[in-house]
C-alpha cells in the first residue's frame, strides 16, 4: 500500500554509501546513546522510537512492541529502543528532535503536529472522519498530496497511522444530543484545535491541565471530559462520573512519523523491513484497540460504574450537522478544501 516514502527515495542509494561513513555523535542517556546508531552499511542500526503513551495502553504494547519485535525478528541489522511515557518530553517537544534526527520514530497526534504543519490539523477536527474505516480508507486512497506537503515542509515522513481510540464525552449527566451538551462544563485540552471542536459541537469548555483533570470533574469544576474509552477507564475518570456516551466525535489515529535523516541511515532492505512492518502492525494495531475498548464497556454494561448511552440513542446526524456548519466557515482556503475533500469520502 500505502505510503512507502515517495519523496525521498531516489535520494537513499545515492546518500547510503556515504553515510555509512560517517558517525552520528549521541548525547549520553539519549535515545541510541552507542556506537551502532551510525552504520547503515553493515553494524547494527539503532532507532529511538518515542511516544507519549504509557505502556499499558494498546497502541504501546500492540504497537510501538510490536514494531520492535518485528524489525528485530526480520534480522536486517536494525535494533530499537522504545521511550513510552513522554520520556522524551511531549509530543511538540519531540518533533524538532525527529526533524533534526535526534529522534528517529514518534507516534504523534494531528494536533500536535499541527504546530509545525498547520495544515495537519484538520484531520483532528470534530466529525471530519465518521469511521476507522473511513480514516484508513482516507490514507490509502487520499491522503498522498498532503503527505507529500508535509514531508518537504518538515524533513519527516508520515509512514501511516494506527489507531488508539475514538474520542466520546464521559459526564454527569446523559449526552444525546447538543443541547445536552451545552448544559454541562466539559474539559478539553487547552490546544486551538480541540477547542475549535468544542465550539463546533456546542460545548461549554474548561480548560484544565491534564494531570488535574481527576480533581476537576471531582470538585465538580468540569462535569465532563473527552477521551477515548480506553483513557477514561485508564485515568479513573470512571470514578467520579456516570455516564459515558458513545458520541464517537473523533476518531483518534496517532501518526507514525519517521525523521528523513534516520532514513538516510538505513539500506533498501532495512528501509523496506521498517515500513512494511508499520504498515502491517495497523490492522493488529486496530483490532487490540477494538478488543479492550469493548472489554471496557461491557464491564461497565455489566457492574457499572457508568451507564452507557449507545449510539443508537445519540443524534449523532445533529452533532455532524452542527460541526459541519461550523467547519464550513471556521476553515479557508487549502484547509477547507481538504476538510471538504475528507468530508466529501464519507460513507
Amino acid at each position: 500500500m500505502k505510503h512507502l516514502r515517495s519523496t525521498r527515495a531516489a535520494t537513499i542509494a545515492v546518500t547510503a554509501l556515504a553515510s555509512a561513513l560517517v558517525l552520528t555523535a549521541c548525547t549520553a542517556d539519549g535515545p541510541g546513546d552507542d556506537d551502532s546508531n551510525a552504520a547503515p552499511g553493515g553494524e547494527t542500526v539503532t532507532l529511538s522510537l518515542a511516544t507519549s503513551q504509557p505502556e499499558n495502553t494498546p497502541n504501546f504494547y500492540c504497537g510501538a512492541e510490536l514494531l520492535k519485535e518485528r524489525v528485530e525478528a526480520a534480522d536486517v541489522g536494525v535494533k530499537i529502543d522504545l521511550f513510552p511515557s513522554s520520556q522524551l518530553g511531549p509530543d511538540t517537544e519531540r518533533f524538532p528532535a525527529i526533524q533534526s534526527g535526534d529522534i528517529d520514530i514518534d507516534l504523534q497526534g494531528a494536533s500536535g503536529l499541527s504546530q509545525t504543519f498547520a495544515p495537519i490539523g484538520v484531520l483532528d477536527a470534530a466529525y471530519a472522519f465518521e469511521s476507522v474505516d473511513h480514516v484508513f480508507d482516507w490514507i490509502d486512497n487520499n491522503s498522498q498530496e498532503m503527505f507529500d506537503a508535509f514531508n518537504e515542509e518538515t524533513g519527516t515522513t508520515i509512514v501511516d497511522g494506527w489507531y488508539f481510540g475514538t474520542r466520546t464525552f464521559s459526564s454527569t449527566a446523559p449526552i444525546r444530543n447538543p443541547d445536552e451538551l451545552a448544559a454541562l462544563q466539559i474539559r478539553f485540552p487547552d490546544s486551538p484545535a480541540f477547542l475549535a471542536n468544542a465550539k463546533a459541537m456546542g460545548a461549554n469548555p474548561v480548560a484544565v491541565a491534564s494531570e488535574e483533570v481527576y480533581v476537576a470533574l471531582q470538585q465538580g469544576i468540569a462535569q465532563g471530559q473527552e477521551n477515548p474509552v480506553v483513557a477514561t477507564k485508564s485515568q479513573s475518570y470512571d470514578e467520579v462520573l456516570k455516564y459515558v456516551n458513545l458520541n464517537n466525535h473523533q476518531i483518534g489515529i496517532h501518526w507514525i512519523v519517521v525523521s528523513d535523516k534516520t532514513f538516510e541511515r538505513l539500506n533498501d532492505e532495512q528501509e523496506k523491513v521498517l515500513v512494511d512492518a508499520i504498515h502491517e502492525i495497523r490492522a493488529e494495531n486496530r483490532e487490540c484497540v477494538d478488543e479492550e475498548t469493548n472489554t471496557i464497556l461491557d464491564e461497565w454494561r455489566a457492574n457499572g460504574p457508568l451507564t452507557v448511552i449507545e449510539e443508537d440513542e445519540i443524534d449523532k446526524a445533529a452533532f455532524i450537522a452542527k460541526a459541519e456548519e461550523f467547519f464550513s466557515s471556521y476553515f479557508t482556503g487549502d484547509d477547507l478544501a481538504l476538510y471538504e475533500q475528507i468530508r466529501s469520502t464519507a460513507p
